[in-house]
């Protein structure tokens, strides 16, 4: 699979035309891990997206009684968008529960590119943004309840 193919394949990018996946896909480095292998760890520095190629990818973060899962991603979706926006710590563990094809971009080439190719890059930020709010409003009831205790 190609960065092309798999960016096309990523909802996060569902709205660009094939001229802004090429721009994307030119910033992104393939990686691939092992079935157990930590992609990245809660509170390590965030600096990059990942988009999913293929293979299962386990989220989970740290409670009180050990670790905690948080769900499973896999061919299409992605994770660390934020870090595009504002590296800081990673908020959660993210395992390859089977062997994992990702695309990484990290923050530093997305700056780079925000010089040469803004429309494409403010796209992104614009995605990642909508999608945010999006979660953000479907946890609404969950942020309630935090917020009441």
């Amino acid at each position: 699979m190609t960065a092309a193919e798999a960016l096309r394949a990523c909802g996060l990018l569902s709205g660009f035309t094939d001229t802004g996946i090429q721009i994307l896909a030119g910033i992104c480095t393939p990686k691939t891990y092992p079935p157990g292998a930590i992609i990245f760890a809660e509170n390590m520095v965030s600096d990059s997206m990942l988009v999913i190629g293929d293979g299962k990818v386990a989220l989970s973060t740290k409670g009180d009684r050990g670790d905690l899962s948080l769900g499973e991603l896999s061919k299409g979706d992605w994770l660390g968008e934020l870090a595009l926006i504002n590296p800081g710590q990673r908020l959660c563990t993210a395992t390859a529960g089977s062997p994992v094809t990702a695309f990484e971009i990290r923050q530093t080439d997305f700056q780079k590119l925000v010089a040469t190719k803004p429309q494409a890059c403010m796209k992104l930020l614009m995605a990642i943004c909508t999608h945010f709010g999006m979660k953000v409003a479907a946890n609404k009831e969950a942020l309630r309840s935090l917020v009441a205790r």
